[in-house]
């Protein structure tokens, strides 16, 4: 049985141990020779380790003796029925261990990192054509093996539960069993085109709103309509045109001069710049919200979802510089 010895106190007495495999260059023989002897340590046999790599007991005396004869040490207590380390021995042992598992754990995130980013890849992605639909095309084409499966729908989904390998939404993340990145910021914008402008004028303040025809989002899960606050006033309740469940019938409903909106800026941005909708009470004041990428919580996450992260996460960033920056 051996003697518990602090790792300090063996680098303290046998600091030569740790200088010499400091200076050993680590070729594949003295790899092989270091888990020869950590085997051998824990089975505290040169028989029964020889058994897992398929060699004799005297083989692996023999790589332990010349592992011995590099280092200037004993390393095993040997008698005819049993070995035990030695107090260098136990030393090398730590040391050995600690390597070769640095070793194994660079050869998993090696083998990890090469492999070719490819398989199924289901996401849930909001209904808004105008910045996502581009980029998930030229992610398409930059990994050709990976098949996005995609979901495009406002509901709040629930990413592990439904079987998502990624979600991209708005809000606060709660969820313990996700990793998230923040995308950017965003505001709701009331918006109409010139054509409704036209025929039933501009509103000037929150309360002409009520002699409008308003066009809302409802909530696929709760059924409930969503609230344009900061702009409308509590209490403040506002006609209803129409509502959707999707913000993209929404858009098009505006495009076409039926109604005033509600809309994420993302998603209306370029229809402003070009003058195919326009800003409605451009001065108010506006509640900024999150845009964020979730996946499933995990140390090693598959080659396809690193490559999807990395890939929207700067071009959605990028996208919503160059829409608001």
């Amino acid at each position: 049985m051996t003697t518990e010895v602090d790792t300090t106190d063996k680098q303290a007495a046998f600091p030569n141990i740790a200088d010499k495999l400091d200076a050993m260059k680590i070729r594949m023989e003295s790899v092989s020779a270091m888990s020869a002897f950590v085997q051998a340590a824990e089975l505290r046999s040169f028989k029964l380790a020889g058994q897992q790599f398929g060699l004799s007991s005297s083989a692996i005396g023999k790589t332990i003796a010349k592992l011995e004869e590099q280092l200037g040490v004993r390393l095993f207590h040997r008698s005819t029925r049993a070995i035990r380390l030695t107090a260098e021995g136990e030393m090398f042992f730590d040391r050995c261990r600690h390597i070769l598992s640095q070793m194994e754990a660079a050869e998993a995130e090696l083998a990890h990192t090469t492999a070719a980013p490819r398989g199924r890849l289901r996401v849930a992605v909001p209904f808004s054509l105008d910045l996502l639909t581009p980029l998930l095309g030229a992610f398409s084409e930059k990994y050709p093996e990976i098949e996005l499966d995609l979901d495009f729908n406002d509901r709040m989904v629930d990413v592990i539960d439904d079987g998502f390998d990624a979600v991209i939404r708005s809000g606060e993340v709660t969820d313990s069993r996700l990793m998230h990145v923040k995308l950017g910021e965003f505001s709701n914008l009331l918006v109409a085109a010139p054509s409704y402008i036209a025929r039933f004028g501009e509103p000037r303040i929150a309360s002409d709103l009520i002699n409008h025809r308003l066009l809302h989002h409802r909530f696929y899960d709760t059924g409930k309509l969503g609230g344009w606050d900061p702009i409308v006033p509590e209490g403040m309740v506002l006609p209803v045109t129409l509502a959707a469940t999707s913000l993209e019938p929404l858009i098009r409903f505006a495009e076409a001069g039926h109604g005033i909106a509600w809309l994420p800026d993302f998603a209306v941005a370029a229809r402003i710049r070009t003058g195919v909708l326009q800003e409605v009470l451009p001065g108010s004041q506006k509640r900024t919200r999150a845009f964020r990428l979730l996946w499933p919580r995990s140390k090693t996450p598959p080659p396809k979802l690193s490559a999807f992260v990395k890939f929207m996460t700067e071009a959605i960033r990028s996208g919503l510089h160059a829409n608001f920056g």
